[in-house]
């Protein structure tokens, strides 16, 4: 019986259909490979643009209270130093204990 199967199968068509279907595993491995990384970038690129546009937000916001800031410090200079100091004294005193 071993005999009937070799004389259908020679080695040469093994070789062959062995080499054939190593091609179309690795053609199937390639392209699912190549679709997992063409997601994660586009998912990366999302998530950088949010990123910036957080960012982006962040800044505008830091940007305003700045403005608030130097407007308050402005209109109240001595009652912006005291109160400066006396943080200053009180974060003094505190790193003293420890």
């Amino acid at each position: 019986m071993q005999q009937r199967y070799a004389s259908m199968f020679g080695s040469s068509e093994l070789r062959a259909e062995l080499q054939a279907l190593k091609s179309d595993v690795s053609r199937i491995l390639n392209t699912t490979g190549d679709g997992i990384l063409d997601a994660s970038r586009s998912h990366a690129d999302a998530l950088a643009d949010q990123i910036k546009a957080a960012l982006n937000d962040l800044g505008e916001t830091l940007s305003e209270q700045e403005d608030h800031l130097a407007k308050l410090i402005s209109d109240r200079p001595v009652t912006s130093l005291a109160a400066t100091f006396a943080l200053g004294v009180v974060v003094g005193f505190l790193l003293r204990r420890h």
